[in-house]
């Protein structure tokens, strides 16, 4: 069974440092770069891309709000000519630097409040899907798994991967714990990758009550600006391996050739 581990990379900023980011890229398959708008800039960019070629990382674009004072987590009311706008401008600022390499971006994941939002409305899911759609029918989309974005973009029958968090709880709707909760993120390395390969294996989301929602799964996230990052991502890559999981970049998995 063939998965993927992605990360939020290239997102320096005032509330979080890319320090952690060369060794996340030796333990990821695939890179959400921040495009300038809540976070990084054209030097993280061209960092990133540039550790993501020699490690065989494929390459997403990570668009957000253009909210860098509140990393992109504040929630906006945009119409859907400006949605576009977003994805558009933001996918074509980082292919403009991947091209300097001759890579590609083969697939988009929304950020912050962009992505909470698109979970829950499916109109700005729809309008989100849409404009990816437009940019290539081959782009991956990377959306939570049981989300609205997941429903819209399969009604337009894109390449779509479903993901799960490895250091977030969720709640009995297969939302994440808000992070205003004290429960909401998993801190403890062998916590977390118990928690994602019982989700993997089961395909299914393992909520903090205890009940199960039956899921697809492609792809876990790790988060980049946790204390624990580094040693969560390490211990969940170790542990999917040993339990025969076939890690892969997004733009190689079977799925999507």
């Amino acid at each position: 069974m063939e998965i993927n581990i992605n990360c939020d990379l290239g997102e320096k900023s005032k509330f979080h440092s890319t320090e952690n980011d060369p060794d996340l890229l030796n333990i990821v398959n695939s890179a959400n770069i921040a495009c300038g708008y809540h976070a990084g800039d054209e030097t993280t960019m061209n960092k990133v891309i540039d550790i993501s070629i020699k490690n065989d990382v494929s390459i997403g674009a990570h668009p957000s709000f253009k909210d860098p004072d509140n990393f992109g987590r504040k929630r906006m009311s945009l119409n859907s000519n400006e949605i576009r706008k977003l994805i558009f401008d933001q996918y074509e600022i980082l292919q403009a630097v991947a091209s300097k390499y001759s890579e590609n971006v083969t697939h988009i994941k929304p950020h912050g409040a962009l992505n909470n939002m698109a979970c829950e409305d499916i109109d700005l899911a729809t309008t989100i899907a849409k404009a990816i759609n437009e940019i290539s029918k081959d782009m991956i989309y990377l959306v939570p798994t049981g989300s609205k974005m997941e429903i819209a973009a399969k009604k337009l029958n894109m390449k779509i991967a479903c993901e799960i968090f490895a250091d977030r709880n969720y709640e009995d709707d297969g939302n994440l714990v808000s992070r205003s909760k004290p429960n909401a993120l998993i801190t403890d390395p062998d916590k977390a990758k118990t928690h994602v390969l019982q989700m993997v294996k089961n395909q299914s989301i393992n909520c903090l009550s205890g009940k199960q929602i039956p899921c697809e799964i492609d792809s876990v996230c790790i988060h980049g600006d946790n204390k624990s990052s580094l040693a969560t991502a390490k211990s969940i890559k170790e542990n999917l391996i040993e339990n025969k999981l076939i890690l892969k970049p997004l733009n190689k998995m079977k799925k999507f050739s």
